[in-house]
Order: structure tokens, then C-alpha cells, then sequence
């Protein structure tokens, strides 16, 4: 028998558990004294944003940029994007649009810290450039300060964070902006002289009968005038515009890859330009003037894109061969 001896030399038994029972444990396990925590899901706000920015006061700019930017719009609408050279100023716009939703969780996260001082700063000098811009018709000036005008919101609505997140939609907007006259054709003859020069070469080498005298190019009965529209100039602003859409989704990690994409977006656009010049001078050849004049121009202009296309995937697939094994493969969005 056991049991605790008492002062008078008595034996008190002790009481124990029956059989099968838990007892009485000391040392209590991690179980009981682990405190029982319930998640609870952070706060979202309208939209899904951070429940600590205004989204009245975004609402608010955004309506007052809207109706700002309404007449430059459709000012571009009827003029600029109404021409095949540069008609792809909608679609940067709303890729733009597209990249500051997707990514709205981040470019707003944290809580706002306007820089009021740099933001207001920003916002007389937009103003002051889109009064002369509309004023003295210089549509470029215009379409401009839409980039800065976004900006000293982003400034005015949430700090300088957010403006540094938001970096590639706003510098994206830049191929939105219309060329000046002056440039265009400044770049746009030498173009079409090398298109001319090397659709020439090409069509000599395999055997067909094509002279060429400046930009006017001869194969058999037909002559055919490389226009401006055909240089290349608009399908070079628009597949770099592409690529670097390509890069930012694609969210590669090393530096030097997306560089080397980027400028090899140039050459492949001439490649395929010239792509272009040639199927429409084999149509034209082959089918005759009409066939080359009606929906063969279109499509030509789609061949175009298609080809540019899969020379820059092909290319970065062989950057993929040297950069993914170090450390130059895609990241994890935030």
C-alpha cells in the first residue's frame, strides 16, 4: 500500500484514476496550451482595394480626367487614329488601363502618403501644357500630359510609392502619343529606301523579273510605289510597344534578357516588313493590280503582325536557353 505519511506517523492513501483514465498530467501538452485563433480575412475596400485609400477621391479624378481628355480623344479619333500609321494609339490606351487594374492591389497598397507639394507642382505644369496644346492645335502636346496628369494623381491620391510602382503603364502610355509630322518623315524615307532596296534583292535572287528606281518598284507589267504606310515606321512604334508588353507579363528577371529583346524588336519588325512587301508584290505579280490593291493589302498587314510575332516568341525562346538556367526565368507576381 502507498500513500503519504502524515504528521502522526499515519498513512494516508492516495487517490488515483481508475483504469483507463487520462489521469492528471503536469505537464499540460502544446494542445492545451495553445490559444484556439480564429483567421480572420483582411479588410478589402471597394474595388478590392486597400480599404485605407479614398476610393471616392479616385472616382472623382478619374471622372474629371475623363471628361478633361474627351475632346483630345476624339480630336485623335477623327485625325491621327483615323491613319494606318498610327491607329494603334486606342489600343495602348486600354492595354494602359488593363495594366493599372490588374496591378491596382499593389500600385496601392500600403497606407496613402500624398506628396501634395511634388503632386500640385505637377498638376499647374500639366495644365499649363494641355491649355497650350489645345489651344494652339498641337495635338502631341495635348495627348502628352495625360501621362503627367495621371502621375500627380497618383502623387495627390497616395504618395510617391505609388508612382514608382505604376512606372511601366505610365511609360507604356508614351507609344499612345502621336509622332510629330517632322520625325515621321525624316524616319519614314530611309525606311521605305531599305525596304525597297532588300524586297528587290530578294525577289532578283529567286528569279523574278523586278527592277527597282527609288522607292518604285518594277516586276513585269506592273509597277508599285512603296507608301509611307508600308515602311514600317508604324509597325515598329507598335510591335515595340508589344514586346514590351510581352516583357512585363512575362515578368523575366534579368535585366540584360529584356534588353535584348527590346532592340531585337527592331530588326525583326524590318524583317517582316519587308515579309509584307514581298507578299504584296508576288500577289500583285501573280494575281494582278486589283487582287494586290483589295484584300491582299489587309492581309499582308496581318501576315505582317503574325510573322513579327513568331520571330520575337522564337527568340526569346533561344534567350531561354542561356538565361533560365540563371536565375533570368519569370517571377512571381505580388
Amino acid at each position: 500500500m502507498t500513500g503519504v505519511l502524515r504528521s502522526d506517523g499515519a498513512r494516508q492513501p492516495l487517490i488515483t484514476a481508475p483504469q483507463g483514465s487520462p489521469g492528471i498530467q503536469l505537464f499540460p501538452s502544446k494542445s492545451m496550451t495553445t490559444p484556439t485563433t480564429s483567421s480572420v480575412a483582411p479588410a478589402v475596400g471597394l474595388f478590392g482595394l486597400n480599404p485605407l485609400v479614398s476610393a471616392p477621391g479616385i472616382l472623382v479624378f478619374l471622372a474629371a480626367f475623363l471628361l478633361m481628355y474627351a475632346g483630345t480623344y476624339a480630336e485623335l479619333a477623327s485625325t491621327t487614329w483615323a491613319t494606318e500609321e498610327q491607329g494603334h494609339g486606342p489600343l495602348i490606351i486600354c492595354a494602359a488601363a488593363w495594366l493599372i487594374w490588374s496591378q491596382r492591389e499593389k500600385i496601392l497598397a500600403g497606407p496613402p502618403k500624398p506628396s501634395l507639394f511634388a503632386g500640385f507642382t505637377l498638376l499647374g505644369l500639366t495644365l499649363v501644357a494641355y491649355v497650350v496644346g489645345r489651344s494652339q492645335s498641337v495635338i502631341e502636346m495635348a495627348a502628352a500630359s495625360q501621362i503627367t496628369m495621371l502621375m500627380a494623381g497618383f502623387l495627390l491620391l497616395h504618395g510617391t510609392g505609388a508612382l514608382r510602382r505604376a512606372w511601366f503603364p505610365l511609360f507604356f502610355l508614351v507609344f499612345m502619343v502621336p509622332l510629330p509630322g517632322a520625325l515621321v518623315q525624316a524616319i519614314t524615307l530611309p525606311l521605305k529606301s531599305a525596304v525597297s532596296v532588300v524586297a528587290t534583292e530578294v525577289l532578283f535572287w529567286v528569279g523574278y523579273p523586278i527592277a527597282r528606281n527609288g522607292v518604285t518598284l518594277t516586276i513585269g507589267p506592273y509597277q508599285l510605289l512603296v507608301a509611307d504606310a508600308c515602311s514600317g515606321l508604324n509597325s515598329l512604334f507598335t510591335l515595340e510597344a508589344l514586346g514590351l508588353l510581352y516583357m512585363n507579363i512575362m515578368n523575366y528577371q534579368s535585366k540584360a534578357r529584356n534588353i535584348i529583346l527590346a532592340i531585337m524588336i527592331v530588326p525583326i519588325s524590318f524583317i517582316s516588313n519587308v515579309t509584307r512587301v514581298i507578299i504584296l508584290v508576288l500577289i500583285t505579280y501573280h494575281l494582278g493590280d486589283e487582287a494586290g490593291q483589295g484584300f491582299a493589302h489587309t492581309f499582308a498587314g496581318m501576315v505582317l503582325f503574325v510573322v513579327a510575332l513568331t520571330l520575337t516568341y522564337g527568340f526569346d525562346r533561344l534567350l531561354a536557353v542561356r538565361f533560365d538556367d540563371q536565375g533570368g526565368a519569370r517571377g512571381r507576381r505580388e
